[in-house]
């Protein structure tokens, strides 16, 4: 999903490290778990109880974990050294939200996202929309390899054609995020998908196979589950649907060249391009495109809609708050939370909080079963408490590699958990980087998609399923397998 500079991840033998980090303090079980629980409560209780943005929350608990290191003798440059090297992790995030939000803005005013919505009123059956939602954002996850682009494109148009049919915002994010995080998941372009391979040394299409066997299930579900709640097309307001398309028709935005921006996605993804590339070429040539649609618009006009983001002025409020987004600005609050957030797991580390707790897991746990319902558990915990969901990965598997082994398992099993119960839990997380981004591409808050957002729901608890009853959890008994399997 983001860009991650997986070389600079360089653990060494028995030791747990997030990127670069060494810890310089080693609290005792207790001391970590008390101080985990305190950052967790806080940040919990002002988000969901205080409803307060999740930058203030995150930053009060840096000044927590400040006081506690400097209660522990822990010299002031360490704290601050583990802060700004937790952030470094994210400076690839960072890079792909500001192209994001030009992405967003470019696709705008060449006419992509209104003429996606367009035709997309041309093809959703009404009664299967919410099915529909989660094949489209799914197919669209596979080939783009991006959760937050697919949302951020496909699932903004989606959520335009959902509530010009008057139909639920919620379920309509819960069937887009679900999608997005599917297709996310199965992708061989994915930074997640390939991470969680790299992490534990499993090929990366050995990985996806093994996958399978729980994401095609949990996919199965999702889409039988949106079949049913799709409304019936008596309950839909066609003549809603149909006002809004000839509104779009209006604004001159609606050309068939438009789409061309979608279908060089397509390709720059299947050559494998890197993703900050495919994004760049894909926004000049939108940019280009946009003096097709409008060739009156400045140079200076340009920019501030870059910036700012595109403002529709056509006077019809449902298309004016369906096309008004986008832009560099419009990504800042996001940004802020992924410096933030990766500030405060970088401080964890530093502090040996997060390794000690990883480390006496591990050392407890002596069956197979618990093995996984544990290891599922510390990648939600970490997401809960970080919000970022490479630190889920990282963190935990680094942590467990010790224990597969010990027990015999193929580390296969151990990725598949970790994009289980990793991957896709940090859209569900309201203070976590994805969780904020899709609240705030498709303008529905966490906690209102979250019950719909079946199929992040359902992964981790068919992973933790299978550990309990052993089915397609592989052994390995030679050395020769094991050295195979890498």
């Amino acid at each position: 999903m983001f860009i991650l500079p997986i070389q600079s991840f360089q653990p060494r033998e028995g030791s747990v490290t997030m990127l670069n980090i060494q810890s310089v303090n080693k609290p005792s079980v207790i001391e970590a778990s008390a101080i985990l629980i305190a950052v967790l409560g806080m940040i919990s209780v002002s988000i969901i109880w205080i409803e307060a943005v999740p930058h203030i929350p995150i930053i009060l608990s840096l000044f927590l974990l400040m006081a506690y290191g400097l209660g522990r003798k822990v010299n002031y440059k360490e704290i601050e050294q583990g802060m700004i090297l937790g952030a470094q992790g994210g400076l690839g995030a960072i890079l792909l939200f500001f192209f994001i939000g030009l992405l967003v803005s470019s696709w705008l005013i060449s006419g992509t996202i209104p003429t996606l919505m367009h035709y997309g009123f041309e093809f959703v059956t009404p009664a299967y929309f919410y099915a529909i939602a989660f094949l489209l954002t799914s197919l669209s996850g596979i080939v783009i390899g991006s959760s937050l682009t697919t949302a951020a494109t496909i699932g903004v148009a989606l959520i335009g054609i959902g509530e010009a049919m008057g139909l639920s915002l919620s379920i309509t994010a819960g069937a887009i995020v679900s999608g997005a995080f599917f297709g996310d998941k199965m992708s061989p372009l994915s930074d997640t998908t390939n991470l969680a391979s790299s992490i534990v040394k499993v090929d990366l299409f050995t990985h996806i196979r093994n996958m399978a066997w729980t994401t095609v299930p949990a996919f199965i579900i999702t889409l039988i589950v949106f079949g049913l709640l799709s409304p019936e097309t008596s309950e839909v307001n066609l003549m809603q649907l149909r006002s809004l398309q000839e509104g779009l028709k209006e604004t001159g935005l609606i050309h068939w060249y438009s789409l061309i921006p979608v279908f060089l996605l397509v390709v720059l993804i299947l050559f494998k391009i890197p993703a900050l590339l495919t994004l760049a070429i894909n926004i000049a040539v939108s940019i280009g495109l946009s003096f097709l649609v409008d060739g009156s618009r400045t140079l200076n006009e340009l920019f501030q809609v870059l910036f700012a983001g595109y403002e529709s002025k056509t006077g019809v409020e449902a298309i004016d708050s369906l096309l008004t987004r986008g832009g560099v600005n419009s990504m800042m609050f996001t940004i802020s939370l992924v410096f933030l957030s990766l500030s405060l797991g970088g401080l964890l580390f530093k502090l040996g909080i997060i390794p000690v707790l990883l480390a006496k897991v591990s050392s407890i746990i002596q069956s197979g079963r618990r093995t996984i319902l544990t290891t599922a558990l510390s990648a939600i915990g970490i997401n809960l408490v970080v919000g970022e969901q490479y630190l889920s990965i990282l963190l935990t598997g680094e942590a467990f590699q010790s224990q597969y082994k010990k027990l015999g398992m193929h580390p296969k099993n151990l990725s598949r958990t970790l994009e289980d119960a990793g991957t896709v839990i940090n859209p569900l997380v309201p203070w976590s980087v994805c969780g904020i981004f899709l609240t705030d591409v498709l303008g529905v808050a966490t906690l209102d998609y979250l019950p719909f957002a079946i199929f992040c729901l359902l992964s981790p608890v068919l992973t933790i399923l299978y550990g309990f009853t052993g089915w397609t959890i592989e052994k390995v008994d030679t050395e020769s397998d094991q050295l195979a399997s890498n």
